[in-house]
């Protein structure tokens, strides 16, 4: 229920809107990096804890739950109330966890700091949400949240690199930098505004100007109306088929360490050499932009074209992962070089190596196409839903990913393990990877499922604003 009355405009001007929005990706960059940053170093954290590698893999796949489970709390709370101080405290929280992790002398210490740390990351991610849709018009939101989602994945991707490189001496190193970097983080989000829920809505622009105020709030009563909600329903579980084989891609730093080894390379080269790899490989994932505007533009044209576009992506990207997985590298690199030699060596390889040209063209082609689902899958949810529902349903979504990530970060591991018996490694992660790219069908349907339903329930919501537009304007006095 809206509560009456009207606040004063909160905001300063361009710069200062600039400096929000910049704080906020740097935000959902940094938390990424966290979630990044511990699977390259599985080799280097098990022995030094005294616990097996899948030890180190299980704390990864527990934080991966957690912080899906708290995001929901985070997100009903912040469509409840004030976001700003949330994502201070949720900041804080994964700053400490991640400071924890990388001070642990024990294997339970760095399980509890890594589950203390994805609590405070669930809030990063879905309050971080819920106000970035407040500040992005329904005509450029494919566009606009793929730099949202970019800074994710740009997150990881220097995750996996951090660790790789900073932490392939020393493992804690990474943890203790990051941590740093996110106090820096935090105070530097002291001086954003507080946005303003509903303020990029076209059919509350007018009532919002005029100093009216958008009060509706998320309550329980709403939660039967949000399951309801068709396309909420396959936007929601497509995440679980989807991050499956997502989840398994954490794995890949393995694959490439493993080929590596296979070839001669001491493990600390071999660990550099799988980290470079795998976030060359990655790169790719910049193609979400133009996912983003391919949805946007598709989506002027027809209301199913954001779920069209992702459908497309997922399912034609199939082929091409398999083909990654599968194609032999010829590495060359000088064994028990530093870091920057041995990293200058693989990007080298890139022009003087075809194998190594060949698999970074299709691994960039490969995640363009499945990159498109994340730009469209954001700006569906907040196209189907009303401002304050947008934040929870986001959560919802991620705690499903969460389930998905965990299962396939977790089951490639013993996949690996148990096909290691018929195909001698690296080859025993190639076919385990490659099964797992299989997921990716049933996430292609469910989008398409929801590019049906997608039509009716945008109607819904627009129908919804204008209503509510009228009652916000403050010349209609209190509501009840």
């Amino acid at each position: 229920m809206p509560i009456g009355g009207t606040r004063s405009s909160r905001g300063g001007g361009s710069v200062h809107r600039f400096y929000s929005v910049t704080v906020f990706v740097v935000l959902a960059s940094l938390d990424n990096v966290a979630i990044g940053l511990v699977p390259p170093l599985y080799e280097s954290i098990a022995p030094d804890l005294g616990v097996a590698r899948a030890a180190v893999g299980l704390a990864t796949a527990a934080s991966f739950l957690v912080s899906a489970v708290a995001a929901v709390i985070w997100a009903y709370v912040g469509d409840q109330s004030n976001r700003k101080p949330l994502l201070m405290i949720g900041t804080l929280i994964w700053v400490a966890g991640t400071a924890g992790s990388g001070l642990a002398q024990t294997y339970l210490f760095f399980f509890a700091a890594q589950v203390l740390a994805a609590i405070g990351l669930g809030a990063v991610g879905s309050v971080g949400y819920s106000v970035v849709t407040d500040l992005v018009t329904p005509r450029r939101r494919g566009l606009v949240l793929s730099f949202w989602g970019l800074s994710q994945g740009a997150g990881t991707l220097a995750g996996t690199l951090l660790g790789g490189l900073l932490g392939a001496h020393d493992w804690r190193r990474p943890f203790l930098l990051l941590s740093t970097v996110g106090v820096l983080a935090a105070l530097a989000y002291l001086l954003t505004y507080d946005i303003r829920r509903g303020q990029a809505e076209p059919e509350l622009s007018g009532a919002l100007a005029a100093g009216g105020d958008y009060d509706y709030r998320i309550s329980r009563a709403d939660l039967p109306a949000i399951v309801a909600r068709r396309t909420n329903r396959w936007l929601i579980l497509q995440g679980l088929t989807a991050q499956v084989a997502f989840g398994a891609l954490v794995w890949l730093p393995d694959l490439f360490r493993e080929r590596a080894t296979d070839q001669g390379y001491s493990t600390p080269t071999a660990t550099i050499v799988g980290s470079a790899f795998a976030t060359l490989f990655q790169l790719g994932g910049v193609l979400a932009i133009v996912g983003g505007l391919v949805g946007d533009a598709l989506q002027r044209r027809t209301p199913r074209g954001r779920a069209l576009v992702a459908a497309v992506g997922i399912l034609a990207a199939v082929p091409l992962y398999v083909v990654l997985f599968f194609v032999p590298i010829r590495i060359e690199v000088p064994d028990g070089a530093g870091a920057a030699t041995v990293v200058r060596a693989v990007l080298g390889s890139v022009v003087t190596e075809p194998t190594v040209g060949l698999s970074l063209l299709t691994a960039v082609v490969a995640l363009g196409l499945t990159s498109a689902n994340s730009p469209n899958w954001f700006a569906l949810i907040a196209d189907v839903n009303p401002p304050e529902h947008r934040g929870t349903v986001y959560s919802l979504g991620n705690l499903v990913n969460g389930v998905g990530r965990a299962a396939g970060n977790g089951l490639i591991g013993l996949t690996a393990q148990a096909l290691r018996s018929a195909f001698p490694p690296p080859l025993n992660f190639a076919v385990g990877l490659a099964a797992f790219q299989l997921f990716f069908v049933p996430t292609g349907v469910m989008y398409w499922l929801a590019s049906r339903s997608a039509p009716g329930d945008i109607r819904r919501v627009h129908d919804l604003l204008v209503e509510r537009a009228g009652k916000v304007a403050p010349e209609s006095g209190a509501r009840p």
